[in-house]
């Protein structure tokens, strides 16, 4: 049968079977992020087993996405996670997102526990459910030449590594790039490791005679569509800096703020840095025929990323970014870019969320499993250890809370259990608020204040300092849940803060595609409302806002070379999400007067 546009699939793997349905008219309106969450919440017990069969998880494209929208091939995917224990939604670019939405798939939902392994084939004629063996216990990169071996050298694979199929909290879900690398990644809060608890290694998207995404006002739509790409390309960072230098062009910006967390977060700017910054990167990428700038997906104007080759000019890895290079650059004081690709392409291979295991290595570090700038010995812990998956490599597997609890670390840069990314909170104060509020664990991403704190986009807040912080942060947040449902690339926000007639494009692009009339407001409460959901999610599950709050030594310890703490109280904490809830009860009570 031909795949209609706009369907849920269901897939029931305990009984193997397949569910073709109907969009209820309360996801209609809802894409990636946005979508992901409310399933999660309807459907899945809070209080479950992360790895059990109550779990699910949900690959959901944006609302944009498999459109000409540029930037619009992100895709979110959804689940409990067993890192947190809170709601989980992460996203990755590469090809799976633009063909799922091609394929008129609103979202796949995997259900139950298959008995054995399975690889789920997705084309026009629906799912079928097929044996992994020949597959499994191999790396991402093996998984992609073989499935595209055997189901065409166009399909899209999102698949797990040796990590997920372990059920290791760390793991993360693989998305093909467009050259079938596997180096786009699904990576926050483990649910690769979910996943593979459901024994399925790799999902084969084939969207060959797909009918495509219906657009309602197509000359609407291409017009709002050029305007927006053209402000994306005319910003500064997003034209410019990105498409140049990387997201690595950071880690020489945050240096000189004092704000990369160097030596497991012990001071905020690193000796080594300009040896792993992205302009070092950039002339190594060109001295040995690498691609300094390459799109994530299909559909990308701001081509961030970029392909890494080693000393002899073959390639490493590609995707090859800040975080990654932070995590196991300035955080485990190893200088030697080399070594640092090395290490992402064990991640990406072995299906490990970089940001992680990066801060898990430091961790384990200050414990005494190996010194500081240690990178033959990291090397050899990610290729013979967590490979493996000794006691040791599983012990990492498990992420930095575990691995510092099992050495008795008290350092532990953790937020519900996920370990902080490259922005010392202490150094980028809006950040950090995001990291103890954000209904997902420390993450950057959820509320970028980079932008105002560091960059200056969008205005500036003194990065250093309390005033204005709380209101950045839940501002951002609101902003950022809107963005993630649209399956638009976060770093479009750049644009958006800046350029007063970029938000509404990306509404018209919306309203020309769906046939709607949204406001500027919509998108907002949009925003709010999915954090609402995640929140509501969060508190059956157990959090409160005593969760929401920073490790004692950020609180305690200063961050030189400012030496500053993060010194908000518990009330300013909360008041990031009581106006917003506040408001919502407001106007529930007024609707029933």
């Amino acid at each position: 049968m031909e795949v209609e546009v706009l369907k849920l699939f269901r897939v029931d793997l305990t009984n193997k079977k397949v569910k073709i349905q109907e969009v209820p008219q309360a996801y209609a309106a809802l894409g990636g992020r946005a979508l992901t969450s409310k399933i999660i919440l309807d459907e899945v017990d809070p209080n479950c087993n992360p790895l059990g069969k109550k779990n699910k998880l949900v690959f959901a494209p944006g609302l944009l996405s498999g459109t000409s929208a540029p930037s619009s091939g992100r895709l979110s995917v959804g689940g409990k996670s067993p890192l947190t224990g809170t709601i989980k939604e992460s996203n990755a670019g590469g090809v799976a997102s633009q063909k799922l939405a091609r394929l008129g798939i609103k979202a796949l939902i995997l259900e139950g526990i298959a008995d054995e392994w399975q690889v789920l084939k997705i084309s026009k004629d629906g799912v079928e459910l097929l044996d992994a063996l020949d597959v499994v216990g191999k790396g991402n990169y093996e998984t992609g030449d073989v499935l595209r071996g055997k189901f065409g050298e166009k399909a899209g694979v999102i698949s797990i590594g040796p990590a997920g199929e372990h059920k290791m909290s760390s793991a993360s879900i693989a998305v093909a790039d467009m050259e079938g690398r596997p180096v786009r990644h699904a990576g926050r809060g483990g649910l690769g490791a979910v996943l593979g608890s459901k024994k399925v290694k790799a999902m084969v998207i084939d969207d060959q005679g797909a009918p495509g995404v219906e657009v309602k006002d197509k000359e609407a739509f291409k017009e709002a569509a050029q305007a927006f790409s053209k402000m994306l390309l005319a910003h500064p960072v997003c034209g410019q800096g990105l498409p140049t230098y990387g997201t690595a062009v950071l880690i020489n910006v945050l240096n000189e703020a004092g704000g990369l967390p160097t030596e497991n977060f012990k001071t905020g700017r690193f000796d080594g840095a300009d040896k792993i910054s992205g302009e070092t990167m950039y002339d190594t990428i060109n001295a040995r025929g690498g691609k300094p700038t390459h799109a994530c997906h299909p559909g990308c104007v701001m081509r961030c990323s970029q392909v890494y080759h080693d000393e002899k000019g073959e390639y490493l890895t590609a995707g090859f970014e800040y975080e990654t290079i932070w995590a196991f650059g300035a955080n485990c004081k190893i200088d030697n870019l080399d070594a640092l690709a090395k290490l992402d392409r064990y991640c990406d291979d072995l299906g490990l969320d970089t940001i992680e295991m990066g801060v898990t290595l430091g961790v384990a570090m200050e414990g005494g499993v190996l010194p500081f700038g240690d990178y033959e010995g990291a090397l050899k812990l990610f290729s013979e250890d967590v490979a493996n998956a000794t006691p040791l490599g599983r012990i990492l597997g498990q992420g930095a809370e575990f691995t510092g609890t099992a050495y008795g670390v008290t350092r532990i840069p953790t937020v519900k259990r996920q370990a902080m990314p490259a922005y010392d909170p202490r150094a980028v104060k809006g950040v950090g608020v995001t990291y103890a509020t954000t209904t997902m664990g420390a993450d950057h991403t959820a509320g970028y204040s980079v932008t105002a704190n560091i960059l200056k986009v969008g205005g500036f807040v003194d990065p250093l300092k309390n005033d204005g912080q709380i209101d950045l942060s839940r501002n951002l947040q609101i902003a950022t849940a809107a963005v993630d449902s649209t399956g638009l690339c976060l770093f479009v926000a750049f644009a958006v803060l800046d350029v007063p007639e970029a938000l509404p494009k990306v509404v018209d692009m919306l309203n020309a595609q769906y046939g709607l009339t949204l406001t500027l407001d919509d998108v907002t409460e949009l925003g709010k409302t999915v954090l609402k959901w995640e929140r509501e999610f969060n508190k059956k599950a157990g959090f409160t806002n005593a969760h929401d709050r920073m490790p004692e030594f950020i609180v305690e310890e200063g961050c030189p070379p400012h030496n500053t703490t993060f010194d908000f109280t518990g009330e300013q904490l909360d008041s990031v999400f009581s106006v917003i809830e506040d408001v919502a009860m407001d106007q529930a009570a007024a609707s029933k007067e």
